[in-house]
């Protein structure tokens, strides 16, 4: 994959909006991008952020109460704004339906309050609800309130399965002020839900020239991302809790537990509890890769690690340490934080390669930096850090 790399003496400055613990940072720094503004409101958040980066440009505030005259000037904004009201499992009632989702307004409200000094590329990252929230009517509405900021926009939708085995799929929408267009509507990043924004002759698009992604990623949950625990360790589920476990499984699910328990390897899967016909019941994956990690607001519940094998079974709840390596940043400092708040952080962020990978074909070409070819991002280079 070719990415493009700034060589400019001075290194290109980003926003990061509604930035969480720092991942996009992550994503866009790759590429020598300094942030040199944060902002967010959760204090938990805050404190993850701080534990890894600096933490001194990181405003802890509404985005509501943030004004365009208190934002230094930069080249690009990134926001990951918050997708409660616009999930599977939130209320799904729109970019304007609760102060959340809202976000959205306020984030281009400050970008509308810094004038002349806006970026000259804006990234949006979302769930892939904002293309069908209010049948398509949030995904228009969101190109065309870049449009009345002077960006032409393009959007693809990017799954982390490409990059780690974790299924991720995002949407990303990419708003330039002097667009570079060429490509063509590529179905695998373009779905149909997805490109009807760019046959809306009302709305201003671009279609960025993009390269073939890595083929979606197969295996690699046990061998590269699960955490090697002491048999010993407390974390491990009780044998009534394994054994209630195994019980509350379908037919078709506890034949697929057996098969791994009698196989000569030791393998790893995730499992999500579930309600069928209003009975909690659990759900293992058959592939080596992770369902999309989440945290527990809306609905969402975390994942259970099944270690299976050569006669035997373990289940315990996944780490924090397999949260960040799943989101390609092993490497993040997780001292002192609890479990649960790094679930949280990590469950709301979005990956770190996805970001590698759309700053380097979609951002960074746009601001007209030269290029360069480097290796294809690889999830051995992004899972531990």
């Amino acid at each position: 994959m070719n990415q493009f790399i700034p060589q400019s003496k001075e290194p290109l400055k980003a926003l990061e909006f509604f930035a969480g613990i720092g991942l996009a940072r992550a994503g866009m720094g790759t590429f020598g991008i300094s942030t040199i503004w944060a902002n967010d409101y959760d204090p938990s958040k805050q404190l993850m952020y701080s534990k890894q980066w600096d933490g001194s440009e990181y405003r802890l505030a509404d985005i509501h109460e943030i004004r365009g005259e208190s934002v230094p000037t930069a080249d690009i904004a990134w926001s990951s704004s918050p997708c409660t009201d616009l999930s599977l499992a939130g209320n799904r009632v729109g970019l304007r339906g609760g102060r959340e989702s809202s976000a959205f307004f306020g984030f281009t409200r400050v970008l509308r309050e810094m004038g002349e000094r806006k970026p000259k590329v804006v990234v949006l990252e979302n769930v892939l609800g904002l293309a069908s929230s209010n049948k398509g009517a949030d995904l228009r509405a969101a190109a065309l309130e870049f449009n009345e900021l002077g960006y032409s926009v393009d959007c693809i939708v990017l799954d982390t399965l490409h990059f780690l085995p974790q299924s991720r799929p995002r949407l990303f929408m990419v708003g330039a002020l002097e667009p570079r267009g060429g490509g063509s509507l590529d179905e695998s990043l373009r779905p149909k839900k997805i490109s009807s924004i760019h046959s809306d002759p009302a709305i201003d698009t671009f279609l960025s020239p993009l390269p073939q992604l890595p083929d979606l990623v197969t295996e690699g949950l046990t061998s590269g991302i699960i955490e090697r625990l002491d048999p010993t360790d407390k974390r491990w589920w009780h044998q009534e809790r394994v054994e209630n476990f195994v019980h509350s499984m379908s037919d078709v699910q506890r034949q697929r537990l057996r098969n791994y328990i009698q196989s000569p390897l030791i393998v790893a899967r995730t499992a999500y509890r579930r309600t069928r016909n209003g009975i909690p019941v659990w759900e293992m994956r058959a592939e080596d890769v992770s369902g999309c990690l989440r945290t527990a607001r809306g609905g969402s519940s975390k994942q259970a690690v099944v270690i299976m094998g050569q006669g035997s079974v373990n289940i315990r709840w996944m780490t924090g340490l397999e949260y960040a390596r799943l989101m390609g940043a092993g490497w993040f400092n997780l001292d002192g934080l609890r479990e649960s708040q790094i679930h949280y952080g990590f469950g709301d962020a979005v990956s770190v390669p996805a970001v590698s990978w759309i700053t380097a074909n979609m951002v960074l070409p746009v601001l007209g930096t030269p290029t360069s070819s480097s290796p294809a991002l690889k999830p051995s280079l992004l899972s531990n850090g």
